[in-house]
């Protein structure tokens, strides 16, 4: 029995890409720099998250961004304001980052700076909960975002982004008083589709959970450390 075309380009393409991904983590690894795609769907938060984050951080870690976006460069302006090295990517009609964009991005990075300078790479995706997971940019660690604005049964609609997920942000909990949602069954949806990941509740705006957070990506970095000692 025939596979039908679609499916096998589907599966060349995916294939194509891995390889790149696989490319581009090597390089991360070389340069002994922990790389974090973060994902969710459009207005989750990731931009306000990231603000926070690269401004908190920036005594602890170096840091740049590679910022993809559709049409625009707005989110990679308000990242540049905080004082860190973004190179946004533009994916005109596509609906996610590909392993050879961010390639393309790292090349523009390095005319800046050198990686192995940095910390951590952050890899802004696209804002849809779909396609981002399907692709492997060459990321050690998966960031999905789920705004408490979006409900409780986005874990079971969309479960590719949730179970490729290393940590999950259940993000605007400052904004629960006014929504029917129940934040505990967000999180139970979440652990149902993927009981191994850590979920975190945050506020970007109002600060909660962003010590939480930023323990965890301090345990991540220093993982890959140990992992980068090993090698070596």
């Amino acid at each position: 029995m025939h596979m039908p075309l679609e499916d096998s380009l589907g599966l060349n393409l995916l294939a194509a890409n891995q390889h790149r991904a696989e490319h581009n983590r090597a390089h991360f690894d070389a340069w002994d720099l922990l790389c974090l795609n973060v994902m969710s769907s459009p207005g989750a938060g990731k931009t306000s998250l990231l603000e926070r984050t690269l401004s908190q951080l920036a005594d602890d870690f170096a840091m740049a961004v590679l910022e993809g976006d559709m049409t625009t460069q707005l989110d990679a302006e308000r990242l540049e304001a905080v004082g860190v090295p973004v190179v946004p990517i533009t994916t005109g009609r596509a609906c996610h980052l590909d392993a050879a964009m961010v390639s393309g991005g790292l090349r523009l990075l390095q005319q800046r700076l050198d990686p192995a300078d940095l910390d951590l790479l952050w890899v802004e995706n696209v804002g849809n909960l779909v396609c981002p997971a399907e692709f492997e940019v060459g990321e050690h660690r998966k960031v999905a975002l789920l705004s408490v604005t979006e409900g409780d049964d986005k874990p079971l609609k969309y479960p590719v982004m949730f179970r490729e997920a290393d940590c999950v942000l259940i993000t605007k909990v400052d904004l629960l008083p006014y929504l029917p949602v129940d934040v505990e069954r967000i999180a139970a949806h979440i652990h149902q589709v993927n009981p191994h990941c850590s979920v975190i509740q945050v506020s970007a705006s109002r600060g909660d959970g962003l010590d939480a957070w930023h323990d965890w990506l301090r345990q991540q970095r220093t993982a890959q450390q140990s992992r980068s000692l090993v090698v070596a």
